[in-house]
């Protein structure tokens, strides 16, 4: 029999998703910190310094943040802040929406080499993730073309992760709810 490794295991990818204000990224925090890795928290959200309302939601996720993490503000440059992570880290990932939103204005072929730029990164990221994500498709359609790209680009972006992933977890109300222990998989289009 062989020897079991005496390293906790982690998932190398791990999805948090739910609605706005359901508590998804005070999860994927508590995630994060269970984890004992030192935790690099990559932030894809603009800066936005002329927005009071963005600037509030900024801090009261640094309030949150424990000292000793590290943050940096990647912006749609994600694929490139995987590369640089150490196996000894692991990055959580705040958010792949405005990851996504910082890539609307591509057209579907650019949009489509920056998914793939970016599923390619997470598969050869050394350290584990846990991205958090938001569910759009809940409530109203939007009444944009740009709105509709956005919740179709996200859908389709979270379902290919979802594939990759380890862990997949569904946040509502202030609730996690484990997706892959309770769900059973869609069958895919064909």
């Amino acid at each position: 029999m062989a020897a079991e490794s005496l390293e906790p295991s982690h998932p190398h990818l791990t999805l948090v998703s739910g609605p706005s204000r359901g508590g998804k990224s005070r999860w994927a925090e508590h995630l994060a910190a269970q984890s004992g890795l030192a935790v690099v928290y990559l932030a894809t959200g603009p800066s936005l310094p002329d927005d009071p309302s963005w600037q509030a939601r900024l801090q009261l996720h640094r309030q949150r943040r424990p000292p000793q993490w590290g943050c940096r503000e990647v912006g749609g440059a994600l694929a490139a802040a995987l590369a640089d992570l150490e196996p000894a880290q692991l990055a959580l990932v705040d958010s792949l929406g405005t990851w996504v939103a910082a890539h609307l204005d591509l057209e579907p072929e650019a949009w489509a080499f920056r998914c793939n730029e970016l599923i390619t990164a997470i598969r050869r990221c050394r350290a584990p993730l846990v991205v958090v994500c938001e569910e759009t498709g809940w409530g109203v359609v939007p009444a944009t073309a740009v709105g509709s790209r956005f919740r179709d680009r996200l859908g389709t972006m979270q379902q290919q992760l979802q594939g990759q992933s380890e862990a997949v977890w569904l946040v509502l109300q202030g609730r996690a709810i484990d997706l892959l222990a309770l769900s059973q998989p869609v069958p895919p289009d064909h």
